[in-house]
């Protein structure tokens, strides 16, 4: 099932009505949904492991304000990480962060609830052509949340 599917449509309607202007060269760049192809390496929620159901998929949500969410799927549901992507740091090997400030959860196309958080998603271009990790970690008050993709090194599809 692919994953823009998963989400509600008042997540993403900001954002796919400007898919078309994101701009490859600053990824997660402009506002506008895509996919990434690759491996989920882990999805993890407390002390539930949601790794072994997690999709073979992961999307990219940059809207209007400069939000950017990474949306994780497993077993019919989401999880996504969300943060400021107008403050996007450079981190090691010529990779960036992104300061998280919100979890957001869902069970197929409805939205479940919004945790806040601390922490960030490091992340390479996967518009380089080769294969880049996503990787987010972040607590709230009382639950740890982390999520790893490998992109397969193929450039993302704009939805």
């Amino acid at each position: 099932m692919k994953l823009l599917t998963l989400a509600t449509a008042s997540l993403f309607a900001t954002a796919l009505a400007t898919a078309a202007n994101a701009a490859p060269q600053n990824f997660p760049g402009a506002p506008g949904a895509l996919t990434l192809a690759g491996k989920c390496a882990k999805l993890v929620v407390g002390k539930v492991d949601a790794t072994k159901e997690c999709q073979g998929e992961i999307a990219s949500v940059t809207l209007i304000n400069g939000q950017v969410t990474f949306i994780f799927t497993s077993g019919g549901k989401m999880l996504g990480f969300q943060g400021d992507g107008t403050k996007i740091k450079p981190a090691s090997a010529g990779n960036v962060s992104l300061p998280l400030s919100l979890i957001v959860t869902g069970v197929g196309q409805k939205m479940t609830g919004q945790v806040k958080v601390t922490g960030s998603c490091t992340m390479g271009n996967p518009y380089g052509g080769k294969p880049v990790a996503i990787e987010c970690t972040a607590k709230s008050a009382d639950t740890a949340f982390a999520g790893n993709f490998r992109t397969n090194g193929k450039a993302p599809k704009q939805k």
